[in-house]
């Protein structure tokens, strides 16, 4: 999306407050407008509707992103890269689904972010589990609730309790604080210095509601299930796996009628053949996540 070109870019050389100010500028969006506006980028292309979306939810993605400024990465990279993802939101979204933008694009921008750390993190390039993964992005909050910020090493107690939380070894809890520590900064710390328009680190950090794990595992399953779909075709001959795929697993489907000039059938025929696809599909999902859960419980 050429819309990205004509974005206030976060840097420091700019100075982060200085890029804070300026995305205020931009006015919040109302339901209707916003509905308008994703309807010209949808059927037309607008890309002036659509820079408009995207500038309109700059707050929004510098938000998300002030969440995870404990890693000891630039902030103006996490920035860049939750604006990335709000980018893609914008490029997806539906209006006609019936939700908001925010509520669609905060979970592109926090996947584009949790992207973006994890391969800056040289632990997860050398691949680890999913329980270290959650571990990776829970351990600051499981301090939080035990107060245990300001500590160095964890105390045995606390190492004990959240390795049993978040279900993980004690040794991977250790070695994961040490690997995070030093890295934190004051949430006190003043972002800007305008008398009253200043604000604190913490006004911007996201919604403690929000939980990075479980996102992040709902992004695995849905992975895994993209993975058993791939496999599950195979069941499929070449006429059923392209009748399926073209009437159900593409944004844009065919009609039954384009499909059965396209094989010189009637349309009958053609919705006959869906259907039957689709069950036999259906089955050999069932038999591979009831493989998946046998192997997962072994």
């Amino acid at each position: 999306m050429s819309t990205y070109a004509n974005l206030p870019a976060p840097s420091p050389e700019q100075g982060l407050n200085r890029y804070l100010q300026e995305i205020r500028r931009f006015p919040m969006l109302e339901p209707e407008e916003e509905y308008m506006l994703a309807k010209r980028w949808v059927d037309h292309q607008d890309s002036a509707a659509a820079h408009k979306m995207v500038t309109s939810h700059l707050r929004l993605a510098a938000k998300i992103a002030m969440g995870y400024r404990g890693y000891g990465l630039p902030q103006a990279e996490v920035i860049s890269e939750a604006n990335v993802g709000l980018m893609q939101a914008v490029k997806r979204f539906d209006p006609e689904k019936g939700f908001r933008l925010a509520t669609y694009a905060m979970w592109w921008i926090r996947a584009s972010i949790q992207e973006y750390i994890l391969r800056s993190w040289s632990l997860v390039k050398l691949g680890t589990t999913s329980a270290q993964k959650k571990l990776f992005f829970n351990l600051r909050k499981a301090k939080a609730r035990l107060g245990a910020m300001e500590e160095g090493d964890l105390r045995p107690e606390n190492v004990a309790r959240i390795a049993h939380d978040l279900g993980v070894t004690e040794d991977e809890v250790v070695s994961m604080n040490r690997r995070l520590s030093g890295g934190d900064a004051s949430l006190n710390a003043m972002v800007g210095s305008d008398g009253d328009s200043a604000t604190q680190w913490q006004d911007w950090l996201e919604d403690e509601d929000a939980d990075q794990a479980t996102a992040y595992e709902e992004r695995d399953e849905l992975d895994a299930r993209r993975q058993m779909l791939t496999a599950a075709m195979d069941v499929l001959n070449d006429r059923e796996r392209d009748i399926l795929t073209r009437r159900r697993l593409v944004d844009d489907p065919v009609t039954l009628e384009e499909l059965s000039e396209s094989y010189g059938v009637s349309r009958e025929r053609i919705r006959q053949i869906e259907v039957r696809a689709f069950e036999k599909l259906q089955e050999r999902i069932q038999q591979l996540a009831r493989a998946r859960g046998m192997l997962e419980s072994a």
